[in-house]
């Protein structure tokens, strides 16, 4: 409990920041969703034949996974803010399109016909009758959305949208459980303030139309409170955003990867940014490898850093053949003619993939390298991460290469795997020879023998458009290339994942020691 609220209060600034991007992201769904579900649901409530073909549609978006409505969005709208508060959106639709269609079908028609007798029209019907008494039901569609917005908004995170979800994702990928509850509670704290903000609201609009006019006069004061109260929250948010996105005049987007070593090398990049330049330095960070490939291809990220071996396998589609100089140079070429991207200097350190294991089981078998793990591959169950299980240079080449069969493959991202080894699960990981956890769960790192993986040395990808614009960047960014090693990346995951410092301040305190920032 100490811990906990020892970094409440050290990263409070960095969770307000992350809480206000969360707030500013459901409220613009959920404005959305209201603003295209009661029109929609109005509209389905007045053609049956229109009603089956739209619902079934919308239930079909609610039926999509998340994460893959996600992945969906990504290459239509980017990434960043749009596709989350699309998403969001999409999964928002269904109570809100239900409840103003059950809302209005469920009128007494004699009130309807009655209506009809005296003379309304049918835009008179439905303004003066049809949606006053249908409000409190539509009311609880859209409480029941705006909840639900707020769970859903944390995968925003995934793609550089910020938000709550970023400090719990990073939790999970560490294993820090004080970062999982810092993103959880607040989140949750939100979600039952925007649950009793709603209720209020539903039982407002309840009390207009169900008393007296008399009664409603008492009330005058109590609901002139709640609009104001309401119109300043609203205004407040659009004026937060409207700051952050005009407040300077040029930015920089530095994106990373959604592990600790990217996290880290994406904030150290964007310290010596803004350090070095009096440029606006935005950080999308937490992104998955693929979507960071492609966003810096679309220009919404301007940097970040990547690994040679990544590149020339996955992009480039080529075999790991040469020294580290070699592939370097030829990845170096083949970015700056095809996509123009410019490699700049390495940043010094190698972190190539390896597989792990427990040190007691690896003494059990005499497991040393990878050669002698084919011979009881069938046995052993391997967990690596989704993106190892489906790239070329990751287990689909290495069981090629190696002749291997595992028993099962369990798949699970960030440190569930290293879990999932404590407590026999699994028997095999994939890792990165710099990670952190490695040294925490005191792992067995087998010797790749016959050399399949390719040498991954971290290097800066800078947009060449960006280099021309802002040529100083050039400069700034080459400060720390050859300065880390493979001891100091290692000791720096360490931090992170063992000792529970944040990616951020790791980051900044390592610059400062390298003189290469003020502190």
């Amino acid at each position: 409990m100490i811990n906990f609220i020892n970094y409440l209060s050290a990263q409070k600034g960095q969770i307000i920041s992350l809480l206000i991007q969360h707030i500013q992201l459901t409220v613009v769904a959920i404005v959305v969703a209201i603003i295209i579900g009661i029109p929609l649901g109005i509209l389905v409530s007045k053609n049956e034949k229109l009603r089956k073909y739209i619902v079934g549609m919308i239930n079909v978006f609610q039926a999509i996974p998340s994460m893959a409505l996600l992945g969906l969005l990504v290459p239509v709208l980017g990434i960043g803010s749009k596709p989350a508060i699309m998403m969001v959106v999409l999964y928002s639709l269904l109570p809100i399109v239900k409840n103003t269609t059950t809302g209005i079908l469920g009128i007494d028609k004699n009130i309807i016909e009655s209506a009809t007798g005296i003379g309304l029209t049918s835009k008179q019907i439905l303004y003066k009758i049809q949606l006053p008494l249908a409000l409190p039901i539509i009311m609880v569609g859209i409480r029941i959305s705006a909840v639900t917005a707020v769970g859903l908004m944390t995968l925003a995170a995934f793609i550089g949208a910020g938000g709550l979800g970023y400090l719990v994702f990073s939790g999970v990928q560490t294993v820090n459980n004080i970062m999982i509850l810092a993103g959880a509670i607040p989140a949750c704290i939100l979600a039952l303030s925007v649950d009793y903000i709603f209720s209020r609201v539903e039982k407002s609009v309840m009390s207009k139309y169900s008393y007296q006019k008399s009664h409603n006069d008492k009330r005058k004061s109590s609901h002139t409170g709640l609009k104001v109260c309401t119109v300043v929250v609203v205004v407040v948010i659009l004026f937060t955003s409207i700051g952050q996105s005009f407040g300077k005049k040029d930015t920089i987007v530095v994106g990373s990867k959604d592990y600790t070593e990217g996290l880290i090398l994406g904030n150290m990049y964007s310290d010596l940014l803004e350090e070095y330049t009096d440029y606006n330095i935005e950080r999308k960070l937490n992104m998955g490898t693929s979507v960071l490939w492609s966003s810096i291809v679309s220009g919404e990220v301007d940097m970040c850093a990547d690994y040679t071996g990544t590149i020339l396998m996955n992009i480039m589609k080529e075999e790991a053949t040469g020294d580290a100089d070699d592939v370097y140079n030829r990845v170096k070429e083949h970015l700056d003619k095809e996509y123009g991207i410019k490699v700049l200097d390495p940043i010094g350190f190698n972190n190539t993939y390896t597989l792990a294991m427990e040190s007691d089981v690896s003494k059990k078998y005499n497991i040393e390298t990878y050669s002698d793990l084919t011979k009881y591959s069938e046995g052993f169950v391997f967990s690596p991460t989704l993106a190892f299980q489906n790239r070329e240079d990751g287990l689909p080449g290495l069981q090629k290469y190696y002749d291997m069969n595992f028993k099962e493959i369990k798949s699970m991202d960030g440190a569930l795997r290293y879990q999932a080894l404590q407590r026999g699960d699994a028997q095999v990981i994939d890792a990165f020879s710099t990670d952190g956890l490695l040294k925490k769960f005191n792992l067995k790192v087998l010797e790749d023998d016959e050399s399949f993986f390719p040498p991954y040395y971290a290097v800066p990808l800078v947009r060449e458009d960006l280099i021309s614009k802002y040529p100083e960047t050039e400069e700034v960014l080459n400060k720390l290339s050859g300065v880390i090693n493979e001891d100091d990346m290692i000791e720096l995951n360490y931090k992170v994942d063992e000792e529970g410092q944040t990616p951020e301040k790791v980051a900044h305190d390592y610059l400062v020691e390298k003189n290469l920032i003020k502190d």
